[in-house]
């Protein structure tokens, strides 16, 4: 396992204020990634503000935490960057407020040249809340450098 660096930290706070990842968007969720295998994960705690049922996590704020991590899982195991064509959820328990952080999993399961899909799934104690499966569409690694700011994928992880 190993820690994914949070490339965007030093860019200009008026254009790097993602919900997901920026640490200075008051707002935001303050995601830190992980690479484990063919796995990309983060561990979060949900904040009250984020309820939707009394103490039950809102069914968007789940979706947007697998968009996130598997926006990452492209950054790292796609080696470029893309964007979300489809993301299809299904809520299989209450995500309780309470019950500590969660686990939010993805990992690829198909890539093509323009493509990538991914499973993603948040779990509690191991136990399966949330899953989803997502389509993203790729552009080309050099469109990514010239268009994109993406700096390439050993820039995610210390030497």
């Amino acid at each position: 396992m190993r820690k994914i660096k949070n490339v965007h930290l030093h860019e200009d706070p008026e254009k790097y204020n993602c919900f997901g990842c920026a640490p200075h968007n008051q707002l935001g969720l303050h995601l830190d990634f992980w690479e484990d295998g063919d796995e990309v994960f983060t561990l979060w705690e949900p904040k009250p503000h984020l309820m939707g049922w009394v103490n039950v996590l809102h069914g968007g704020i789940q979706a947007t935490l697998m968009d996130e991590v598997s926006g990452w899982l492209v950054y790292v195991k796609c080696a470029t960057v893309g964007v979300t064509a489809e993301l299809n959820v299904k809520y299989r328990k209450p995500m309780f407020m309470d019950r500590g952080p969660l686990k939010v999993i993805s990992k690829l399961r198909e890539k093509t040249h323009r493509m990538a899909i991914i499973d993603s799934r948040i779990e509690i104690d191991g136990v399966v809340h949330a899953e989803g499966v997502l389509k993203f569409f790729l552009f080309s690694e050099q469109v990514a450098r010239e268009q994109y700011y993406y700096p390439g994928v050993e820039a995610f992880f210390e030497s």
